[in-house]
């Protein structure tokens, strides 16, 4: 965990500078609670507020995600009207989905131009998974991509991750491991990290904020930004499934979503009327 002053500094220059700041966050586990079905996850009780302020002030705010963007958009409000009619410092607050093949900003998703031809595809071995999952598993259908949730059934693990091996070989799709799930997505050459590093064209300071292994190409990126005299901190949001992999990935630990609402809260600068005070 970082210090108290450590973390102060870290953040310091996102508060000095946010107009040539970003702040990029994941969504499960980062902003909402992990819950057993996929569907009923929810930012938590100021979570929202708290992005719309920070995209009053800084350059690029985002939400880098494996869910749909239609799904974070309705979640996150991203179509919310201030932002869209352009009284934001910079572009509201964006959204990427399934790793990049979907994004979405003043209420509009963009697909990634080679992402569609694969949806058929997806559909049939969505089908197959529905068929054939053992009890417990969830099938999470996304469009582009179909997860495969074993978090009800942690003892089925070898047998999922066997049928999404065998499967992405028949269909062509390749198997992206995420926290207690796989996942089957289009073979194109996209992930958090090619979406971070797009997005921190232009910075001067960006920082990203992750709780999975899925994380890791975000932190990549950063540490490739940093090499390039780009100020980046990379936060990791801890629980009892994390790896140390991702552990030693961050510059700064937090405590679940409720540290990572914590860190995103003190980066609203003290200008803001309507921010909350941070937690201690």
């Amino acid at each position: 965990m970082a210090s108290e002053d450590h973390l102060t500094t870290l953040l310091q220059p996102f508060l000095d500078a946010p107009g040539s700041a970003g702040v990029l966050t994941d969504f499960d586990g980062t902003l909402a609670p992990i819950v057993d079905d996929p569907v009923g996850a929810r930012p938590l009780p100021n979570a929202v507020a708290t992005l719309h302020r920070l995209a009053r002030h800084y350059r690029r705010v985002a939400v880098v995600s494996g869910r749909p963007a239609a799904f974070l958009m309705a979640q996150l409000g991203a179509d919310h009207d201030e932002l869209v009619q352009g009284k934001a410092a910079g572009e509201g607050l964006i959204v990427s989905g399934l790793y990049g093949l979907e994004a979405g900003s003043g209420g509009v998703v963009t697909a990634h131009p080679g992402g569609e031809e694969w949806k058929p595809v997806v559909d049939r071995m969505a089908d197959e998974a529905d068929e054939q999952m053992p009890d417990g598993v969830v099938v999470e259908r996304k469009g582009l991509t179909v997860t495969l949730h074993f978090r009800t059934r942690p003892d089925a693990v070898d047998w999922v991750r066997a049928w999404a091996d065998e499967a992405a070989a028949r269909s062509g799709l390749a198997v992206h491991p995420a926290r207690m799930s796989f996942e089957l997505v289009p073979p194109i050459p996209t992930d958090k990290g090619r979406v971070v590093w797009d997005l921190a064209v232009g910075l001067d300071a960006v920082c990203f904020l992750g709780d999975d292994e899925g994380d890791l190409p975000a932190f990549d990126a950063l540490d490739r930004l940093r090499a390039q005299g780009v100020h980046t901190v990379k936060v990791v949001v801890a629980s009892s499934e994390a790896s140390s992999r991702l552990l030693d990935a961050g510059d700064v630990v937090v405590e679940g979503p409720e540290g990572a609402l914590d860190v995103l809260t003190r980066l609203v600068p003290a200008q803001d009327p309507s921010a909350p005070a941070a937690s201690s």
